[in-house]
């Protein structure tokens, strides 16, 4: 949480890839935060995404960008998945 009492996705790197958590976010932030690490960082080909829900309307947007998601193993209540780069596939 910032100091004007909003949330701002978390982001740091692993050795499985860059990760973002944007839990607590409202619609539309999520999605914003997303795609705009997309497009902001031409060398990322792996983004770990944290969710509280699964984004249905983040899929179409990856897939224009030339991106996939796959699900994966989270804590529960957390929707985790592994978007990847069609240039890595």
């Amino acid at each position: 949480m910032n100091d004007g009492g909003t949330f701002q996705a978390r982001q740091w790197a692993d050795a499985d890839g860059e990760h973002i958590d944007v839990r607590g976010l409202p619609p539309p932030q999520p999605l914003v935060a997303i795609l705009r690490l997309i497009d902001s960082t031409p060398t990322l080909r792996v983004l770990i995404v944290h969710h509280d829900r699964d984004p249905m309307l983040l899929y179409p947007e990856l897939a224009e960008r030339g991106w996939a998601a796959e699900r994966i193993e989270g804590a529960p209540g957390e929707v985790r998945l592994r978007l990847q780069s069609a240039s890595t596939a």
